[in-house]
């Protein structure tokens, strides 16, 4: 799921606000420390390039809404992929899309299903671009894995921390080319990927505190039921997720040009903290290397109303604060840095403007993230949004939503992917959070 044009539930800050915001975070108290910069720990290696071919790569899309209406495009436009099926359980979308495709190749070739599994078993499918609701995401990954397909999924990755964990595991077994949908890290300019760099590059000292501003947690869905809309496969609509009547919130009726609300509901995603904290968080988890690892302590607000405020405290003391102006405000002990879509601040004013260092850490570029998923089938290295990165990133959503759900603070090991009590050992109660009951029939496939 994309939110390119969803109106962000904080406005973007102005540099006065950015300065002033600075300023009331501590910035003051942390420009009097001149501690030395964080040492940059460089990523991996990438693993030897398999063997490439000219033919071009067969591409199934799994979901026909509005996300995938506007990666279409960059598909059908590239000489090297061939867009071969589509997949909808709603007709109406899948066979507008069917058409769409029809379309573009002057041909009837297009092949539509309302079964994942059956478009994975469809000949010529070498990748899958997958953008149904949250909730079905971990079964169509692995299943896309166990297939030996590679996989573009969007973001947020997954509907719980259990579900990221076998994400890995499976694409790993089968070692799949995998990008997740967080674009921030190869688009809009590459503002985000130089604010992290200067942050990696210690330009602002160590980083004290990271201020996320996105929306708040998922709520259980209580939706009146409506007549159900013709054409569509409503059980598999639902499919792992409780049984419940239809709602055109959570599935609209035909095409439709918006993002669903079925993004509000816990049974099918995390809220705004997941949809755009897949975002903001993944872009703090890259400024602050942690694309292997997360916060160990998650501390919910005082006030069992707020919805604002939880605090996770990663290994390092470097504390990341759910709230503040929509993106990403990094303070630290010299100077801080505000970024968002098409905008970025620092303190002091130019240091965003002074080059970086001939030994300064660089950051993987792309030219789209669509670009770099197809770069990596044809030379078998890990995209950007690795499977990884979106497992951890969404996990740090999942843990601030654990933490206001269950205003419980929580121990988390994030090499263990386990909740500890005070002492260090398993917190049985917490880790009976990590994933959820699904409907008989739609259990996580094996692997």
């Amino acid at each position: 799921m994309s939110t390119h044009d969803r109106p962000p539930h904080h406005a973007p800050t102005s540099r006065r606000d950015f300065v002033a915001a600075s300023i009331a975070s501590g910035l003051g108290l942390a420009l009097a420390s001149g501690a030395p910069r964080p040492a940059f720990a460089t990523a991996p290696a990438p693993r030897a390039a398999a063997t490439s071919s000219n033919a071009r790569i067969g591409i199934g899309f799994i979901a026909c809404g509005k996300r995938m209406f506007e990666m279409l495009p960059e598909f059908l436009g590239r000489a090297d992929c061939h867009v071969l099926a589509v997949c909808d359980v709603d007709t109406t979308r899948r066979n507008h899309a069917k058409s769409l495709v029809d379309a573009h190749h002057a041909s009837s070739g297009c092949a539509a299903f309302n079964d994942h599994r059956e478009l994975l078993a469809h000949p010529g499918i070498d990748a899958v671009v997958i953008s149904t609701p949250d909730h079905w995401h971990a079964i169509q990954i692995i299943d896309a894995a166990a297939a030996k397909k590679d996989i573009y999924c969007e973001k947020p990755l997954t509907l719980t921390i259990a579900e990221a964990k076998a994400c890995i595991d499976a694409v790993r077994k089968h070692d799949r080319v995998f990008q997740t949908g967080s674009q921030q890290r190869t688009e809009y300019g590459g503002v985000f990927r130089s604010a992290c760099e200067y942050i990696r590059a210690g330009k602002i000292g160590k980083v004290l505190h990271a201020h996320i501003g996105v929306g708040v947690s998922s709520v259980p869905c209580t939706l009146a039921e409506e007549p159900l809309e013709p054409g569509l496969d409503w059980d598999r609509w639902l499919g792992p997720a409780p049984s419940r009547p239809y709602h055109s919130v959570l599935s609209p009726r035909g095409v439709h040009k918006h993002y669903p609300d079925w993004r509000l509901y816990s049974e099918y995603s995390g809220g705004m903290m997941t949809d755009f904290g897949a975002h903001h968080f993944d872009i703090c988890q890259w400024a602050l290397d942690m694309d292997t690892s997360g916060p160990t302590d998650i501390i919910p607000p005082e006030d069992p109303a707020a919805q604002y405020g939880c605090r996770l405290v990663y290994p390092n003391g470097t504390t990341a604060h759910h709230g503040g102006p929509h993106g990403g405000t990094y303070v630290g002990e010299r100077g801080s840095i505000y970024v968002s879509r098409g905008v970025a601040h620092s303190i002091p004013p130019d240091l965003l403007k002074k080059p970086l260092d001939d030994g300064d850490p660089r950051l993987p570029s792309a030219t789209s993230h669509i670009a770099n998923f197809i770069d990596c089938i044809k030379s078998r290295q890990r995209c950007i949004c690795d499977v990884e990165v979106g497992a951890r990133s969404v996990t740090v959503c999942h843990l601030a939503n654990l933490a206001y759900w269950h205003r419980k603070r929580l121990r988390w090991d994030p090499k263990a992917w386990r909740f500890l009590t005070p002492d260090g050992s398993p917190d049985a109660k917490a880790n009976a959070w990590l994933d959820v009951t699904r409907r008989d029939g739609y259990q996580l496939p094996s692997f």
